[in-house]
C-alpha cells in the first residue's frame, strides 16, 4: 500500500526528539475537563498511560504518523481501530464525557497541531508563510483521522488563532485531573528508580513547552532559573537535530508507521 506523499514541511516536522514535549501536550488535550475526566477515570486500562505506557505511547505514535503520513486507506483503518477503543471511553457523572464528540476531538487536534507548530521552530528552523499554511491545512488530519469532518477545522491560522485563544479561557482542571497531571509530569506511574533518574529532567521539559495558562492550571512551580535551563535544552535540541539524517531524525515515527502497515497487512490490531 503506496504512501501519499505529504508537503515537504510535514515530513520535516517528524522528529523523535519532539517526544520531549509529548507530555505538555498530553496536558493541553486534557485541560478540557471533560476529557480529563473522561481519561483519568476511564476503565479501559490497556489504553491508559499509566498502566500500559509502552502500549500507550505505540498506540498514540503509531495515531500520529498515520494521521499525517498514512493513505486514506490507512486512516480508515486507524478510524476504525480508533472507534473500537473510544466506544468504552463515555460517562454522565459527575462530569459528561463521550469520546465520540466531535468538539471534543477538534480541540485534540487543535492541540496536536499547535504541538507540531511549537517544535517545528525549535528543530529545523523558521517556518516561510506557505510552509506553515501546508502544515496548518495538513494538520486538520489529525481530527478527520477520527469523526471531526474536515469543515470543522478552522478556515484558516488567523481562524485557529481565534479559535485557539476562545480554548486556552475555558481550560478547567479538577482535583481528579490535576492529580493525575501531576503525576504524569512526575513519572509517578513508573518505577521508584525511573522518577528518581528521569522525572526532574521530565517535569522541567514538560513544563517547558506548556504554554503559561496550562502550566497555571497545572499548578507546578516555574522559575527564571527553570526557563533558563528549558532554553539551553531546547537551543541544545535544536542543534542535535539538524545534525542527523532523515531517517533517524525521524525515529521513532517511521518505525511505527512500518509496524502499523505490518499490521494492517496482517490484520492485526492497531490499537
Amino acid at each position: 500500500m503506496a504512501a501519499e506523499a505529504p508537503p515537504r514541511v510535514v515530513l520535516d516536522s517528524f522528529t523523535g526528539l519532539a517526544l520531549t514535549a509529548a507530555a505538555a501536550n498530553v496536558v493541553m488535550q486534557l485541560s478540557r475537563l471533560p476529557i480529563g475526566r473522561g481519561v483519568a477515570e476511564s476503565k479501559v486500562d490497556s489504553g491508559r498511560v499509566d498502566k500500559r505506557p509502552l502500549k500507550r505511547a505505540r498506540t498514540t505514535l503509531a495515531y500520529i504518523a498515520v494521521a499525517m503520513l498514512g493513505t486514506e486507506e490507512e486512516r480508515a483503518a486507524m478510524r476504525r481501530e480508533v472507534n473500537r477503543q473510544h466506544r468504552q471511553v463515555r460517562a454522565k457523572e459527575p462530569v459528561s464525557y463521550n469520546a465520540f464528540d466531535r468538539e471534543l476531538q477538534l480541540w485534540v487536534a487543535a492541540c496536536l497541531y499547535v504541538g507540531v507548530e511549537m517544535i517545528y521552530p525549535l528543530c529545523s528552523g523558521p517556518l516561510s508563510p506557505a510552509d506553515r499554511d501546508a502544515l496548518y491545512r495538513h494538520g486538520a488530519r489529525f481530527g478527520t483521522t477520527l469523526q471531526m469532518p474536515e469543515e470543522m477545522w478552522p478556515a484558516d491560522r488567523d481562524a485557529f488563532e481565534e479559535y485557539w485563544q476562545k480554548g486556552m479561557s475555558e481550560i478547567k482542571m479538577d482535583d481528579v485531573t490535576r492529580t493525575y497531571l501531576q503525576n504524569l509530569t512526575d513519572l509517578k506511574f513508573l518505577p521508584a528508580a525511573v522518577q528518581r533518574t528521569l522525572g526532574p529532567f521530565h517535569r522541567m521539559v514538560t513544563l517547558g513547552f506548556l504554554p503559561e495558562p496550562f502550566r497555571d492550571e497545572l499548578g507546578l512551580p516555574w522559575t527564571r532559573r527553570d526557563q533558563a535551563r528549558f532554553d539551553r535544552f531546547t537551543r541544545r535540541f535544536g542543534a542535535i537535530n539538524r545534525t542527523m539524517p532523515g531517517p533517524v531524525r525521524r525515529f521513532p515515527f517511521n518505525m511505527y508507521l512500518w509496524d502499523t502497515r505490518r499490521r494492517i497487512r496482517h490484520g492485526r490490531p492497531i490499537v
